[in-house]
């Protein structure tokens, strides 16, 4: 993966229809301390974390990096997608050198069931596709977290494999962005 410089990042916001995924602003600190406190978020990424360990560490101005967007609807913060590299020692890849771009994502349970985070991946994956063209994208999830695996579909990912990590079997996709030849 090429990485996202200073030329791709921070992007302008990127609107869809309800939301806007942009870079983080110190007003979004509580919504993260809530999204890694919280125990139905951490069920499948090991965990919720002690509030007043992240109320003690948080950073003034949290996830503020290239690569991680926050999701914004009515001017709140519902969430966060991160595309990092994957590292290269972890099971999973879909080039021999790995490095691929890896999609994640979490939203505040209040934002689950509305679609958002479909919304808001597809719209990190176009945005992806424009930035590094012809990149693929990866997405790794436990086989258990059914509401990953629907939007891992729903997103247009592929199975390349599955494995154990973790402690549990988890499911390894890809992501193509569609090109033409015009």
């Amino acid at each position: 993966m090429t990485e996202l410089g200073p030329g791709a990042w921070p992007p302008a916001p990127v609107q869809t229809e309800r939301l806007a995924l942009r870079e983080s602003e110190a007003r979004d600190r509580a919504a993260f301390v809530e999204l890694f406190a919280s125990p139905e978020v951490g069920t499948y990424v090991g965990g919720a974390r002690p509030r007043d360990e992240l109320e003690r560490a948080m950073p003034e101005v949290p996830g503020r990096r290239p690569g991680l967007f926050v999701v914004e609807l009515d001017g709140a913060m519902i969430g966060m997608i991160t595309l990092d590299r994957r590292a290269a020692e972890r099971p999973g890849r879909v080039r021999p050198d790995a490095g691929e771009t890896e999609l994640g994502y979490m939203f505040l349970p209040a934002a689950w069931g509305r679609g958002y985070a479909a919304e808001a991946c597809a719209a990190a994956l176009d945005w992806f596709a424009g930035a590094l063209p012809g990149e693929p994208v990866v997405l790794c999830t436990q086989t258990a977290n059914d509401r990953a695996m629907r939007l891992a579909a729903k997103l247009g990912f592929t199975e390349v494999e599955r494995f154990e990590e973790y402690g549990a079997e988890q499911w390894f996709g890809v992501w193509a962005p569609v090109t033409s030849d015009v």
